[in-house]
């Protein structure tokens, strides 16, 4: 019946339900990343091979990574690294390391439990802004650590989809493939950075010139989809090439003019990626796997309680703060659907439920954070201020 269901009338039918699911988003307060992926299951039968909303959903995932890598300067990046790379690596050992042993215990090969810790791995980085925004805690003591380890795995995430992206080729994986594929991300990163410092030096100048809005938006795309499709045509991910197409581009004066352009295009698409993901996702046969899921889901939030408690005390946060850190990190979301993009059959099923359980979880704790912390460590003491006896 639906096989010859118009795409064009499939991406209407997209578009209309995007915008309803961002209203009812917007009215009750909820992630519309969740929506989008329940949408997307809803529709499976529908538009499982709607190539015009699988096209869209690649141009999206390019253009946020393009974005993210846009906020990376060379020097930012090395700043980051010496302040966070403890904390970093600890979550990175948690999140990733133990999740793939727990994965591998059940009985998985070790690219699904690879795959199943990449995917365990990363915190949603819009739920978890959101949220902070929302609930007024931009300004609190934990969120420069919260921030520093959402941009740490920023920039671990695209290195983990090239690697999965490598290892599911089919063909064996040697320490000589390993080296191989170390060289490939090297080498497309020493590009991006030689060109950023060169060649793209005086692109803010060249940006300026440009009058008409449409001629900057299909150079910059080009620009973020040429360099992804490199790194596709060398074997990596494309998200790891729009990403250091970003980082090129970060080296110009001002890149809000760079992110003014683009970013509207993202915002229209990105929606799409999580729709298409959810259209890949088929519940017939139920929920595989139940008991790692429910293993994982308690595993990750327990990972990244530790990642603030233990990670903050060595970012330099007191015992209260570290805790209300860890706390609002549980939710996991965009990268993690990334990763799972990879899977296949019922991996791909159970990522996509562990998502939506995790990300609702995490956004609870979040919310709770605060009470949670009064709760272990009482009221913090307020602070005497010294007074001056006239005299």
């Amino acid at each position: 019946m639906f096989s010859d269901f118009p795409t064009l009338l499939g991406a209407g039918i997209v578009l209309l339900g995007i915008f309803l699911l961002d209203y009812i988003g917007l009215k009750v307060n909820f992630p519309n990343v969740i929506l989008y992926i329940l949408f997307g299951i809803a529709l499976a039968g529908f538009l499982d091979h709607n190539s015009l909303l699988h096209f869209s959903s690649e141009v999206a995932i390019v253009l946020l990574f393009f974005l993210l890598g846009i906020e990376f300067n060379t020097r930012r990046l090395g700043g980051i690294a010496k302040k966070i790379w403890s904390s970093g690596l600890l979550d990175v050992a948690l999140s990733l390391g133990v999740s793939m042993l727990i994965a591998f215990g059940f009985g998985m090969d070790w690219f699904t439990s690879f795959l199943i810790g990449g995917i365990t791995y990363a915190t949603s980085s819009s739920i978890t802004a959101k949220l902070l925004d929302d609930k007024g805690r931009m300004a609190n003591a934990e969120t420069e650590y919260v921030l520093g380890i959402l941009i740490f795995e920023d920039l671990i995430a695209p290195i983990i989809v090239a690697i999965l992206i490598a290892l599911s080729s089919g063909n064996t994986f040697s320490g000589l493939d390993l080296i191989i594929l170390i060289g490939k991300i090297v080498g497309l990163a020493l590009i991006a950075i030689v060109l950023g410092k060169t060649l793209f030096k005086r692109f803010e100048t060249f940006l300026i010139k440009i009058d008409d809005e449409d001629f900057k938006i299909v150079l910059l795309v080009g620009i973020a989809m040429s360099f992804g499709g490199l790194a596709l045509f060398l074997g990596l991910s494309e998200v790891l090439g729009a990403f250091l197409a970003g980082v090129m581009l970060a080296e110009i004066g001002k890149i809000e003019r760079v992110e003014g352009t683009v970013t509207p295009i993202k915002n229209l698409m990105l929606p799409t990626f999580f729709v298409y993901f959810g259209t890949t996702i088929d519940l017939g046969e139920g929920i595989p796997m139940p008991v790692l899921l429910t293993v994982l889901v308690i595993w990750s939030i327990i990972a990244k309680v530790l990642v603030g408690i233990v990670g903050g005390r060595l970012y330099g946060l007191t015992k209260r703060v570290a805790l209300r850190a860890g706390l609002s990190i549980c939710a996991r979301g965009e990268f993690s659907v990334v990763i799972a993009a990879v899977a296949v059959g019922s991996i791909k099923v159970f990522a996509g439920i562990y998502i939506v359980i995790s990300a609702f979880v995490g956004m609870v704790l979040f919310s709770y954070a605060p009470k949670i912390t009064r709760k272990i460590y009482g009221k913090p003491a307020k602070k005497k201020k010294d007074l001056k006896v006239p005299t």
